[in-house]
């Protein structure tokens, strides 16, 4: 099967074929219609999982979501048949190997749903890390209708859906985002979009809420000082995907954080669906790219040049 693939440790990822994977107890096997990139693609690529002693088996197939058929089932798998249109996630365990950039991946069976019939496959492979994502965090402050949330780093894949999931339940949402994504972020439900490159962020919250938000949800930057802490009213709350301030200065600003760690799950992806194919959730997908460019949609990804969702699609 052609693949985008790490064929070896501190080697570069190439576009070529390698062995077809085959199902195994508890996993599925698909035909991929469509992959969904996530920065952490890019973050296997490098080898960064290594760094932190996960095991690898080599070649490595980037790529962690997809929509796809059904092609064969392993052991004790009873929730998908052969020939299902579905949708899953290659969930991150040892030993790191299995992907979605390719012709055929193996996703383990909890990571696997039925794709609704009315979601296409592009914009199904879009939901599972993003959505999951926006979900496990949202539930990590436990926000309550009529309180104010800050999305911090709002206008990527995790944030769109973060945005409207608030929204959803009667939180009013202030998000960060640049001039050109005030626009698509108010569509998606925000009540007010902070320019971040044009002063602090914790200073124009504050001027907008001068009590501060109750919560804030940090998806964007590894440096812990760049988190506006400043913006969150003393006893609020933080949960965040990427960086996280210590404890410390958590306790002198007297909020509370948690960090999250998504897991895309059946029972967290099957609802998502749902809503997905009833229209209540938008599923924004920015560009659709053909497997020999998926390369270059990772790149798009790791210099912050693609807002909302960046898909591959394959070829029967």
């Amino acid at each position: 099967m052609r693949a985008l693939h790490v064929p070896a440790a501190s080697e570069q990822p190439q576009l070529s074929d390698i062995p077809a994977p085959t199902a195994t107890e508890g996993t599925v096997l698909i035909r991929v219609k469509a992959a969904g990139l996530n920065p952490i693609d890019n973050g296997v690529a490098a080898g960064m999982l290594a760094q932190y002693g996960l095991p690898h088996e080599y070649p490595v197939v980037l790529g962690r979501d997809a929509a796809g058929i059904v092609e064969a089932v392993g052991a004790g798998v009873d929730h998908v048949a052969v020939g299902d249109e579905v949708l899953g996630h290659v969930l991150l365990a040892p030993p790191i190997s299995a992907g979605t950039l390719a012709e055929l991946a193996l996703l383990p069976a909890d990571a696997v749903t039925k794709k609704p019939a009315k979601l296409d496959f592009t914009t199904a492979a879009a939901l599972p890390l993003a959505g999951a994502s926006a979900v496990q965090v949202i539930d990590a402050i436990n926000p309550q209708a009529g309180q104010t949330v800050l999305v911090n780093g709002a206008s990527g894949g995790v944030g769109s859906f973060v945005v409207q999931l608030l929204a959803a339940r009667g939180v009013t949402v202030i998000a960060t985002g640049r001039a050109t994504d005030v626009t698509r972020l108010t569509e998606l439900g925000a009540s007010k979009v902070i320019d971040f490159t044009a002063g602090s962020v914790a200073e124009q919250v504050r001027a907008a809420s001068p009590e501060g938000v109750d919560a804030m949800i940090n998806l964007h930057g590894m440096d812990p000082a760049g988190v506006p802490v400043g913006a969150v009213r003393r006893g609020g709350r933080i949960s965040s995907l990427a960086a996280m301030p210590d404890e410390a200065t958590l306790s002198a600003a007297g909020v509370t954080g948690t960090p999250v760690m998504s897991r895309p799950t059946r029972d967290v992806l099957a609802p998502l669906a749902e809503q997905a194919a009833a229209g209540t959730l938008k599923v924004v997908v920015s560009d659709v790219l053909p497997l020999d460019r998926a390369a270059e949609g990772l790149g798009r990804l790791a210099t912050g040049g693609a807002s909302g969702k960046l898909v591959v699609t394959l070829e029967d």
